[in-house]
This record gives C-alpha cells, structure tokens and sequence, in this order.
C-alpha cells in the first residue's frame, strides 16, 4: 500500500469512539457509573472490550476479507493456474505443518497478495490478479510461502492478542485520567462531568496513535520474519526476486482496502515509516540476502 492516508485515521478515531460510546452505556445500564467505579472494576471492563474487539474482528476477518476484496475462492479449480495455485499452498501447508488454507483470486491490477483467519488451520491466502500477471510462477510461489508463513507464525493471532493488549490500555487510561482530570480541574463530585468525557475522547486518540505505532513496529518484524519463512518454504532467491519485482512496480496504485494492508505482501511504502505496516523491499531483500552468506 502507498501511505497511510487521512482515511485510515478517521477510521481509527470513528471506532475509538464508538467503543467509548458503547462502553459508556453499558456503565450506564448496570449502574457502574452511578456508584463509581474501581480502578480493579475499570481495568476489568477495558480487558473486555479491548480484548473483545480485537477477536471479534479476527474472527470476522476471513469474511470481511472475501468481500472487502471480491475475493473468489477456488472451491473448484476453472483452470491449469487455479489447480497449481492449490496445490502450491497445499504442499507449502503441508511443509509447514497448518491446515490448508483456503485459497483466492481478488480483482485488482496492482500485484498484491494477503493471509488472514482465525487460527492455523482455519484461514485465507489470496492473491491479487496483477499479481499472477506480473509475476512468473517461482515468484508467486515465493508470495505464496511468505503468506503460508504468517499463517504458520501466528502472526494473526499474535497481532490479535497485541492490538487488545493496547485497546485495554488505551480505555484504561483515558478513562483513568480522565477522571483524575475532572475532578482536579473542573471539580466533579464523581469525576464523571463534561471534563471527563472531553478528556476520555482526546487521551483516546492520543493513546491509540501511539499504541498503533508499536502495532505497526510488531507489524514490521514478522514481515522479516515471513520472508525468511518464505525462504525456507521456497527458497531466498525466489523470494527475493518477488520482492524485486515488486520494487519494480512500487509505483502502481493498489485498490486493496486499507483495513487489510498489514496482512498484505506489498507494504505501506515510505511515506511515514513509523505508521507504515511493512518495512521497506530494500531492507527485505538486504535481510534475505543476508541469509545466504
């Protein structure tokens, strides 16, 4: 993907907020709020909404994916490509002990490629069309095993786990301070005045900001971690020439929708290194090639 872009941030704030609006009702409803509430009891109702979300999207992610993309899943190979495509993530599965994943073709000129699911064995490898154009078939082979490989990794699972790990500090905090702020500065009896919800919404988005940065740092590291997966799958040179070509067509716009680009083979490029998902292709290829020495 090229840049992080304006759009991914409203998303980001829209669902903070909602999460907080949601959680707001739900004090309200068991009359938490009206009693007050411990910072035991608060970091409890954060764990559960910040671990909640976090697995209800992984568990959604397969079907938002096949739809956010028009994915086409090959059930039954039309073709000689769609019947060696599943094959090669067969044997690649196979070789890396998961159960198969699914296999899909999305429509999208830009050469891209993505894994998702909710475990091991119980998820999606899908390849881009420009990708299967623009590349020869030891190279999409290599695409391939560097999917297979975050499937194998966890990397889903465990990128689950960390985003629920900031989404509960991220509630707890705000919330914390926000009512240590309100009843300091605009003296709130129980701190639960107009100063704590402006005060919860700002440290929200201050806090998600930064915890997304160390989602996206973790993000980074298990691309390194794919590729040498994908080597050992394949084999560095094939992937490295996957990488390569994708150097080649960095420039081509990529209609993937956002909310997928951490799961995707391309990146986010260089625009804003420390929110970007994937490290750039050149230090991919230099850590490859590193392996071969």
């Amino acid at each position: 993907m090229i840049g992080v872009g304006l759009r991914r941030i409203g998303l980001f704030i829209l669902t903070n907020m909602l999460v907080l609006l949601l959680l707001g009702i739900v004090l309200r409803v068991l009359g938490v709020e009206q009693y007050g509430i411990g910072t035991g009891g608060l970091l409890i109702f954060a764990s559960l909404f910040g671990f909640g979300g976090s697995f209800i999207s992984l568990a959604l992610s397969k079907w938002i994916a096949k739809r956010a993309t028009r994915a086409r899943v090959l059930d039954v190979p039309r073709d000689e490509v769609e019947r060696w495509l599943l094959s090669t993530v067969e044997r690649q599965a196979n070789k890396a002990g998961i159960g198969t994943p699914e296999v899909a073709i999305f429509p999208s000129d830009a050469p891209n490629a993505f894994a998702t699911g909710m475990s091991r064995n119980n998820a999606l490898v899908a390849v881009s069309e420009g990708l299967l154009r623009a590349m020869g078939r030891r190279e999409v082979e290599a695409v391939l095993a560097h999917e297979v490989a975050h499937i194998a990794n966890g990397d889903m699972v465990t990128l689950a786990l960390l985003q629920g790990v900031m989404n509960t500090f991220v509630i707890f905090l705000s919330r914390l301070l926000g009512t240590l702020i309100d009843r300091a500065v605009f003296r709130s009896e129980r701190g639960y005045g107009i100063g704590y919800w402006v005060t919860v919404i700002a440290l929200e988005i201050v806090f998600g900001l930064l915890a997304g940065l160390v989602v996206r740092a973790f993000s980074r590291w298990r691309e390194y971690r794919a590729d040498r997966g994908a080597a050992e799958l394949e084999d560095p040179q094939s992937m490295i020439r996957a990488l390569q070509a994708l150097q080649r067509m960095q420039e081509l716009p990529s209609d993937m929708p956002k909310q997928l680009a951490a799961f995707g083979i391309r990146g986010e490029g260089s625009v804003a290194r420390l929110f970007s998902t994937h490290p750039p292709l050149s230090k991919r290829i230099q850590a490859l090639r590193a392996l071969q020495r």
